[in-house]
């Protein structure tokens, strides 16, 4: 089997992210430390994010939105406007954070990008994604970007069948099992699962240990050895 095409995820997978989350988070839980418990607050944020996935989409701005939603609910409405200023600006300094990437990030994609079709396949906000790409220097070592609503195996199949081999000689890297490994190996193609310390709960799902399409490796430093064990396969 030789794998011809190449995608990569961005978000954790290529560079820091759901760390910045995080951190914004423990403030957002500090501002309404008078209206609920870190957990209970945790919960609630969650179940905003998980209903509002539909209307905003993946992202700082969903997130932001979705803070302010549970403020209001927490507080039964008396939410200071002081805080609803803070919430605005914490999301404001993550859409400027500078952006830091993966170790073995940049090594891995220059070294196959002589060799291989080269793809980014990320979703969320469409200008945030931009700029962080932008940002990464990796930009020009891309064959193709593409920055999607949501990671479907029906999304996964039309970018890959405008690639040389189609689905069958294409392979995904990724931290997200949910977005990254399991609509890809559905939609044929090979998905590689990079662990990330940090895994928003709505990305998690089961790994198809059972299917022999799916890979895990430590970091993506191993990469191109795994895919030359593949295609010696």
């Amino acid at each position: 089997m030789k794998i011809r095409t190449i995608a990569f995820d961005a978000d954790d997978t290529l560079w820091h992210n759901e760390r910045f989350f995080r951190l914004t988070q423990d403030k957002f839980a500090a501002l309404l430390a008078d209206h609920a418990a870190p957990e209970s607050l945790s919960q609630t944020l969650l179940a905003a994010e998980r209903r509002n996935l539909g209307r905003y989409g993946y992202g700082i701005k969903g997130f932001v939105l979705s803070m302010i939603e549970t403020a209001i609910e927490v507080t039964d409405a008396r939410v200071p406007a002081e805080v609803i200023s803070q919430i605005l600006d914490a999301g404001k300094e993550m859409l400027a954070h500078p952006i830091e990437l993966l170790p073995h990030a940049e090594e891995a994609v220059q070294s196959l990008s002589d060799t291989h079709r080269i793809l980014l396949i990320t979703k969320g906000d469409l200008l945030d994604q931009e700029r962080k790409l932008a940002q990464s220097g990796l930009g020009d070592l891309f064959h193709g970007v593409e920055i999607v609503s949501e990671k479907t195996a029906v999304t996964y199949g039309r970018i890959f069948a405008d690639c040389p081999g189609g689905a069958e000689s294409a392979l995904m890297a990724g931290n997200s099992m949910k977005s990254d490994v399991v609509p890809v190996i559905e939609a044929g193609a090979h998905g590689v699962y990079v662990p990330h310390g940090q895994v928003w709960e709505l990305e998690k799902a089961e790994a198809p240990r059972d299917n022999p399409r799916f890979f895990e490796i430590k970091n993506l430093g191993v990469l191109p050895a795994l895919l030359e064990e593949i295609e010696a396969a």
